[in-house]
């Protein structure tokens, strides 16, 4: 599987993003797709993620009621809409898929394939 993600940028707090992720190869209907976030000096943290039927959602508490995780069949992609940005928000934003299965959603050991990453910055 190879993710392409993209969106990133600069933003005034309180604005809006939307990031996606395009996904290729693989076996994509039996994957569950996550979106990840590394601040700088911290260790990457959990976002969102959505199955691949778009079924199944999960998003982290920091992020519940700001941020929406869709997916577009037509394109194979997954969009993290971002709303109300915080400069916590702040950092680089990774997409990732793994096998749809017993592993957590929520630990980025659980993901085996990974986008580039997109940087987000949000000022004050």
């Amino acid at each position: 599987v190879q993710l392409q993600a993209s969106g990133g940028g600069l933003v005034h707090s309180g604005g809006s993003l939307r990031l996606s992720c395009v996904a290729s190869g693989g076996t994509l209907s039996r994957q569950m797709m996550g979106w990840f976030r590394q601040a700088p000096g911290k260790e990457r943290e959990f976002v969102s993620a959505i199955s691949w039927d778009g079924g199944i959602k999960f998003a982290a508490d920091a992020v519940k009621g700001r941020f929406a995780i869709s997916k577009h069949n037509a394109n194979n992609t997954i969009h993290l809409q971002m709303n109300s940005l915080k400069p916590e928000d702040t950092a680089v934003y990774y997409c990732a898929a793994k096998p749809r299965g017993s592993t957590v959603v929520k630990m980025p050991q659980s993901y085996e394939f990974w986008g580039q990453g997109t940087e987000v910055t949000v000022s004050s």
